[in-house]
């Protein structure tokens, strides 16, 4: 095995979305009303989002066809290549043969394309005029603003303040493909000034963020809410990512025995372990599946697992997850894409099933493994990203310690030319590592909603 990137061509850029729901180990639980506890009938999501969304959303067919629309906004940048990180492996003196999905090469850096293409484009089949989201690192932002601009949809985005001022070339990135961008919270909206009147809110947070934007979206029939992860309509349109991985790796005669990825509210985590998935539940193969996430934002590792809140204002219903409580607000890690208080009930349920495992790491650890990888692989790793490499070191060091050579795969969720300020702190000694407080997790479960029984 001489080569190292492996090319589909555009003709085998994956046709389906592998939707996982009917093969999950059971269903999820449905969205409640916090009022009485009765679940939320599909028809009252209408007002945020496409009926076409909504109806992949509780989905029972396994497989659902890509339109043609979508797969030649795809054919942009898809398919991403496979690469095997032979020079990461010769510096660990490992013998394990790790491979990651250069999701970076997207038009907007990152894997959130996937999604955002096919939300903007079945928005705008229905008629939606205006797509309200937020945004974290503004990864989301970026990639939603983009695909707004292929289908004309216009795009308002709530980007959470700490990482508004940390990188401002995401927002110019978003407003250069036409979008509104504003520091969240804002004064855009009655719950961002309700939150401004308390300083503590003012560094922001994904939940306030989702807050702003949903409130926009009710106010309006013409404008839509989209959301960049947890809801399972964004894993569905992430599958393409391993099923991508999946057909190159068969070509070679190989499967992983590790699936990594950062892990935030679960989308590029669950696109690339999801076509991987069903051997493990039907125990063809014991893949060790690993969601990397930092120690200041451990959503699966020390969350609660139950009904909360989606958004700190209270306004989406409730949702069963691994959560941190939905008042949270995270510290100014560099790590933005990763610091949202809740995880997709899908990688949720896995969890709590024991099907897939997490792992919390620190801003240094993960910080001292993108420089690696940079040095090795050429490639300056998003923060986030750079989370799922420190989890392959570890697992490349047990390897070498083993002698075991297990195939690991990786996704390289997006790149980090937007995040040189992080890198600079690091680099000057000025990042430090933080845990996140154990009273604050007592503190979260004191503060979830009580569910009445129905």
């Amino acid at each position: 095995m001489t080569e190292r990137i492996y090319q589909l061509s555009t003709r085998e850029i994956p046709k389906k979305w592998l939707n996982i729901l009917p093969s999950l180990p059971k269903p999820l639980e449905p969205l409640r009303n916090p009022k009485d506890g009765t679940p939320v009938p599909l028809e009252a999501m209408k007002p945020l989002f496409a009926e076409a969304l909504l109806e992949q959303e509780v989905s029972a067919q396994r497989i659902i066809p890509i339109p043609e629309d979508i797969l030649k906004v795809y054919s942009l940048y898809r398919p991403t290549p496979l690469i095997r990180a032979k020079f990461l492996e010769e510096a660990l003196g490992t013998p394990a043969k790790i491979f990651f999905k250069n999701e970076s090469i997207s038009p907007t850096g990152s894997h959130k394309p996937n999604t955002a293409i096919a939300q903007a484009y079945y928005n705008a089949k229905e008629g939606t005029k205006f797509l309200t989201t937020e945004t974290g690192a503004g990864q989301w932002g970026s990639a939603l603003s983009f695909a707004g601009a292929h289908f004309n949809v216009n795009v308002k985005v709530f980007m959470v303040r700490v990482s508004y001022e940390q990188k401002p070339y995401r927002r110019v990135m978003m407003q250069s493909y036409g979008s509104n961008v504003w520091a969240s919270p804002s004064d855009q909206t009655e719950i961002g000034r309700k939150f401004l009147k308390d300083d503590s809110n003012k560094p922001g947070s994904l939940g306030m963020a989702i807050s702003e934007a949903v409130e926009l979206a009710v106010k309006d029939p013409k404008t839509h809410y989209a959301l960049g992860s947890v809801l399972n309509h964004v894993l569905l349109h992430q599958t393409v990512i391993g099923l991508e991985a999946r057909t190159v790796l068969e070509e070679l005669g190989l499967m992983p025995d590790i699936i990594i990825g950062c892990h935030g509210g679960g989308s590029n985590f669950g696109g690339i372990m999801l076509p991987f998935l069903e051997d493990k539940l039907e125990g063809k193969r014991d893949i060790d599946i690993i969601a990397s996430e930092p120690m200041a934002c451990p959503t699966l590792s020390r969350g609660v697992y139950a009904y909360d809140y989606g958004d700190s204002g209270k306004y989406i219903p409730l949702t069963k997850m691994y959560t941190l409580g939905h008042s949270f607000v995270p510290p100014k890690v560099h790590a933005g894409g990763l610091r949202y208080h809740g995880a997709s009930p899908i990688t949720s349920l896995l969890t709590h099933e024991g099907v897939i495992r997490a792992e919390a790491l620190h801003q240094i650890e993960t910080f001292e493994a993108a420089v690696l990888f940079a040095k090795t692989e050429g490639i300056i790793p998003a923060p986030e990203s750079a989370h799922a490499i420190a989890s392959v070191i570890r697992q490349a060091k047990k390897c070498r310690e083993t002698g075991e050579e297990k195939v690991i795969l990786f996704n390289l969720s997006g790149h980090g030319h937007f995040d040189m300020a992080a890198y600079e702190e690091y680099f000057a000694g000025n990042l430090i590592d933080y845990d996140y407080p154990k009273d604050e997790i007592k503190k979260a479960e004191a503060e979830l909603p009580e569910v009445p029984d129905n």
